[in-house]
Parts: C-alpha cells; sequence; structure tokens
C-alpha cells in the first residue's frame, strides 16, 4: 500500500502542529504506522491521499449516520451558505432545531446550542453546581466527557490511550472536585454517596460507555443512578454527546427507559458540522442567562450552517426502520467478529447496541473500563494494521467505539469480516 503522501503531509503537518495532528487520537500513537490524511469520502468508505479507498468505521467519530457526503446534507448547507455563514445574532432554524430535539427527547424541555461536546458538558456541569449550590460532580472511570478541567480524571478514550492518567495543567483543586467511580458499580457509586453526597452537585454519565470501547450499562445500573440522585438531591446528567439519535430514535435514556435532568448532545446534532447541545427540564435551563443567572455564551452557537445539517440529519433519521437497520449492521458486524475469533483460538468479546459497536481482544466479561484495560494491546494493534492494510478503517485506539452508518450495505459488512478473517490470522499466528 503506497503511503507516500500521508507520510510526506504528517512530516510537515509536525513542523507546525503539536504532534502533526489537531487531536491526539489521530497520530496513530498506540497503533503505530503513518496516520491516513484523507481527500475525500462518500457514502460508507473513506479516501486518502495516496488514493487508498477504506470502508469506513469511524464516521468522523459518530456524526456520520447517514454516512458520507450525503446529497441532502451538502444541499442543505449549500442554500444556507447562500444567505451567509455566520451571523453571531438568532435565526429561525435554530428554533427549528431546538423543537426536533424537543420532539424527539421528551427529558428535554428547553435546550441550548453551542459548538462542542466538551462545551456541552462543561456547561451542563456548570447549571448543575449553580442550581444546587453544591460543588462536587461524580464521574466513571473511563468516561469521557470533553477535555475541560475537572473532567480529565479518569477519562478513558485519548487520554487513556496515550497512557496518562490526566493531564498538566489541570489544577488540584479542580481535581479534588471530581469523585470518580467505576462504571456499572452501583455499590462503590453508592459509597461515594455517604462520603460524598450532600456536596455532590450531579452523576454525569455516559449511559453507553463509548470511551473505552462499547460497554453497555448492566440492568439496573442507571435505574440506581437515578434512584441515587433522587436521594440526595443531585442532578442526573446523560453525556449523549455520541448515543443521542446514535442508538436509538430518543437516545440511550428512551431505550433504558431513565430520565435524566440534563442531558448534553452532539456530533449528529450538527450533521457533522461542528455543533452540541445541552438542555433538560425548564425550571433547570430557565437558570440559563440572559434567563436567568448562570453564564454561558457562544458566538458561533447554533451556527446556520450546522443548524442547517443537523435539521437535515434528524428529519431523514425519523423514517421508519432506520433504527432497525442500524442494529441489525452493528450486531452482524459484532457476532462476525467474535465468530472467526473463536474458529481461531482467540479471546475476544464483542458488544454492539444500535449503530455503536466495540470489540476487545478479552474473553470477557468487559464491563468496566478496568477490565477493557486488561485487553491484548499488541493484539489490537495487530488486527487493527492488518485491517487497513486490507482496506478497513477502525479506530486507532482500542478505547473507542466503531460506528456503523446507513451507508454501509450487506455487502460492506461482508467485506469487512472477509478482511477481518485474514486479519485475525495474523493475530493467531503471532501468538
Amino acid at each position: 500500500m503506497d503511503l507516500s503522501n500521508s507520510r510526506r503531509e504528517f512530516k510537515r503537518a509536525k513542523r507546525s502542529i503539536p504532534g502533526g495532528v489537531n487531536s491526539p487520537v489521530r497520530a496513530f500513537n498506540s497503533v503505530g504506522g503513518v496516520p491516513r490524511f484523507i481527500e475525500s469520502a462518500r457514502g460508507a468508505r473513506i479516501r486518502d491521499i495516496d488514493s487508498n479507498e477504506y470502508i469506513d468505521y469511524v464516521g468522523s467519530w459518530g456524526p456520520m449516520i447517514l454516512g458520507h457526503s450525503h446529497p441532502k446534507i451538502l444541499a442543505a448547507v449549500r442554500d444556507a451558505m447562500k444567505s451567509g455563514t455566520s451571523f453571531g445574532a438568532p435565526t429561525p432554524r435554530e428554533s427549528d432545531l431546538a423543537e426536533a430535539i424537543r420532539r424527539v427527547l421528551p427529558s428535554i424541555q428547553k435546550v441550548r446550542m453551542v459548538s462542542s461536546g466538551t462545551e456541552a458538558t462543561m456547561s451542563a456541569l456548570r447549571l448543575a453546581r449553580g442550581v444546587t449550590g453544591r460543588s462536587r460532580i461524580l464521574k466513571f472511570d473511563g468516561c469521557y466527557h470533553g477535555h475541560s478541567d475537572g473532567l480529565l480524571v479518569g477519562a478513558g478514550s485519548g487520554v487513556a490511550t496515550l497512557g496518562i492518567p490526566g493531564s498538566p495543567g489541570v489544577p488540584k483543586a479542580m481535581t479534588d472536585l471530581t469523585v470518580v467511580a467505576p462504571f456499572n458499580d452501583l455499590k462503590a457509586t453508592r459509597k461515594a454517596f455517604e462520603k460524598w453526597g450532600q456536596d455532590i452537585a450531579a452523576i454525569i454519565v455516559e449511559p453507553i460507555a463509548g470511551n473505552m470501547g462499547c460497554v453497555p450499562p448492566l440492568p439496573g445500573f442507571l435505574k440506581g443512578l437515578r434512584a441515587l440522585c433522587d436521594e440526595y438531591g443531585a442532578l442526573l446528567i446523560f453525556d449523549e454527546v455520541m448515543t443521542g439519535f446514535r442508538v436509538a430514535r430518543g437516545g440511550a435514556q428512551r431505550l433504558y427507559k431513565v430520565k435524566p435532568d440534563l442531558t448534553t448532545l452532539g456530533k449528529i446534532v450538527g450533521g457533522g458540522l461542528p455543533a452540541a447541545a445541552y438542555g433538560g427540564r425548564k425550571d433547570l435551563m430557565a437558570r440559563i442567562a440572559p434567563e436567568g443567572d448562570i453564564y454561558q455564551a457562544g458566538t458561533l452557537s447554533g451556527n446556520p450552517l450546522a443548524v442547517a445539517a443537523g435539521l437535515v440529519t434528524l428529519e431523514l433519521l425519523e423514517a421508519d426502520g432506520v433504527y432497525e437497520t442500524l442494529a441489525a449492521r452493528s450486531s452482524a458486524l459484532a457476532v462476525g467478529f467474535a465468530e472467526i475469533a473463536e474458529k481461531l483460538g482467540i479471546p475476544m468479546t464483542t458488544r454492539s447496541v444500535g449503530g455503536m459497536f466495540g470489540f476487545f481482544f478479552h474473553p470477557g466479561p468487559v464491563d468496566s473500563f478496568g477490565q477493557a484495560q486488561q485487553s491484548d494491546a499488541a493484539a489490537f494493534r495487530r488486527f487493527f494494521s492488518a485491517m487497513l492494510e486490507e482496506g478497513v478503517y477502525l479506530a486507532p485506539s482500542p478505547y473507542e467505539a466503531g460506528f456503523v452508518s446507513l451507508a454501509h450495505r450487506p455487502r460492506d459488512i461482508a467485506e469487512t469480516l472477509d478482511s477481518a478473517g485474514r486479519a485475525m490470522l495474523r493475530v493467531a499466528r503471532a501468538r
């Protein structure tokens, strides 16, 4: 496989950009090799600047649920662009998108648009602290909620990929206010509340962890969190930046029938453009300025191009059978990986929920970040590299979920599984 252009561009990028990338996991540090510099994408496939084509299961880390370069998305952005790219003033379509979100997520009575998932979670936590008058927040080991101070503790995902526990530059006074419990461990969470409950403003949780791989909640876990928050007067925040509109119509909260106080959204609400949101009960959101006294602002929030793309995406996701199709294709991929591994005697655990999937070179179970970290890192690197050579683009980290889009056809899944068979054979031979 020719990578001369990507290799040259990576060398050039490192002269001007830290590590040569604008987000750490893109550098391929944990998997080795040359990061692919992408030239174009359409449907379920991406093409690099060396003209190598790949079946893509990263999907820009989730938002490309319709597939790349969807003609209706491109048309909506072109039409919006004719009127201007940014105004810093309200537009009617912002209300259209807010209403579309409210229709699908009943727990959200009011919603504020922002520009990134990090901004959404940061703002939701500020709101929770302001409303409750409390300082601490509780998060779960391996759950990533953006890179704001206080959340880079046990953060999984890119932080785990780099092998660092947090980040220099974050004051200890901030991390001291973050209580960390193991994901899926309700008993440990209760113990944390027994110690700090009167000072915990909120629990923030990925209802399906997607930053330690794909790890669904155990039965009763989310409902247990709801009960704890009610008991201690804390707020429950669902970080559905990844799962919102991805795993079910109405997100993970509808799938598992648990109603959070606040929800953060991202990725899909911008249809592939930078956009995110947070929202919840009317009485809580009434505290946000200018209606209330808790300040949050953003010059590019509600950007007209992102709003246009988001509206079309949410509209197309209303079609019958969308989520059944996504779930079937994710499941076929996860089951197929597991069957190939079993035939070759390779320990592997796979998971899928809606349009998300994950796999671990570990016999299982994998219900927590600690268990995810026991996955065979060397086996993952070999498998990732072999799949890339086969023309299959997976996340370059063992701690990231994979994503299936509506553009992935049965033939794409079949081709991927054929490639996986050859890639896992290389893993088996190296053991």
